[in-house]
């Protein structure tokens, strides 16, 4: 009986995934699908609504917009701050960080580097960007209860957390 993707079922797919001028961004390595267990947010909003409701062998594209996708870039997201906040540590534009905000933690991206300032974007690299996904479902199954209780796929069903 063929599965259907719905809640906490193991799915495996291979993808690739574009810009909408064609530029690849990803895609499932060395013929390894990726696999996850469907409903528990490890994709993308727009991928997950596409992927619900398919079974294996199923092929399809699905064109994801930013509100689905990484979300739409914010300019309050791009701040420039004191470089002696870096202390020692060399900065230069594309240098990836974690920061402490009035949000918790997240990533920035350093984009300009001053004598004493460093302008810093908050935004999800991908964040205003539309995607194109080609997938390609190649497993649907039932997740086992220990791959439910630890959140995520066991490779051939085997685990050791020992």
């Amino acid at each position: 009986m063929t599965q259907t993707i719905s809640q906490d079922k193991v799915v495996g797919i291979h993808y690739t995934v574009k810009t909408t001028e064609g530029q690849t961004l990803d895609q499932s390595k060395e013929g390894q699908p990726l696999q996850f267990i469907f409903g528990r947010g490890m994709l993308i909003k727009g991928l997950e609504d596409a992927l619900a409701g398919k079974s294996e062998g199923d092929k399809f594209t699905a064109d994801i917009d930013p509100e689905n996708a990484y979300g739409e870039r914010h300019d309050g997201l791009i701040q420039t701050v004191p470089r002696n906040l870096f202390g020692d540590n060399p900065v230069e534009p594309g240098m990836q960080f974690r920061a402490s905000t009035d949000h918790g933690e997240q990533s920035v991206v350093i984009v300009e580097v001053n004598d004493d300032q460093v302008t810093v974007d908050g935004n999800h690299p991908l964040a205003g960007a539309a995607l194109n996904f080609d997938v390609e479902v190649v497993e649907v199954r039932d997740a086992d209860p220990t791959e439910l209780e630890h959140g995520h796929v066991h490779a051939d069903g085997n685990h050791d957390h020992e």
